[in-house]
């Protein structure tokens, strides 16, 4: 999601042209205001870190691998008694990024992999750490004891 002026809460841009057939390490960390506004777009009580460790690097066919593992501490509000629920993510993840509108499949050692299409000239290595931090968010977080059984 992006702020008044279009720009996400959270943005890191990598430039396409400068990543060589080296891989290139990036760590990166969301500040207060950037995780205040994530935490407001991903409905969290709080988000009170967010930090990543990115690798990225250009394969044959105009291609580009993002290797990252991302770590975060947030506050939830529970799905039962809406009490706050403390929660360390740590995720690790891989997309393929590459030249085209349409997404495809390859194959590369010996797995298939979804090609994400890139959108101009940059990799936005902020945002999709915030994106890939919404896919490992617990969608049903309960506080310790909090049960759905029916009352008697």
């Amino acid at each position: 999601m992006a702020d008044a002026s279009g720009a996400p809460e959270f943005s890191r841009p990598v430039d396409i042209p400068r990543i060589t057939g080296r891989a290139s390490a990036h760590k990166i960390a969301a500040d207060a205001p950037e995780r205040a506004g994530l935490a407001e777009r991903f409905a969290l009580v709080s988000l009170d870190r967010l930090a990543a460790e990115i690798r990225l690097e250009r394969l044959p066919g105009g291609l580009v691998r993002l290797d990252a593992s991302l770590s975060a501490d947030v506050v939830q509000s529970c799905v039962v008694t809406l009490e706050p629920v403390a929660n360390a993510v740590e995720e690790t993840f891989t997309l393929l990024f590459g030249p085209g509108e349409d997404a495809r499949e390859i194959v590369l050692d010996g797995e298939a992999e979804t090609v994400e299409p890139l959108e101009g000239d940059r990799i936005d290595l902020g945002e999709i750490v915030a994106q890939q931090l919404s896919l490992a968010l617990d969608p049903f977080p309960r506080a310790a004891g909090a049960s759905l059984d029916p009352l008697p």
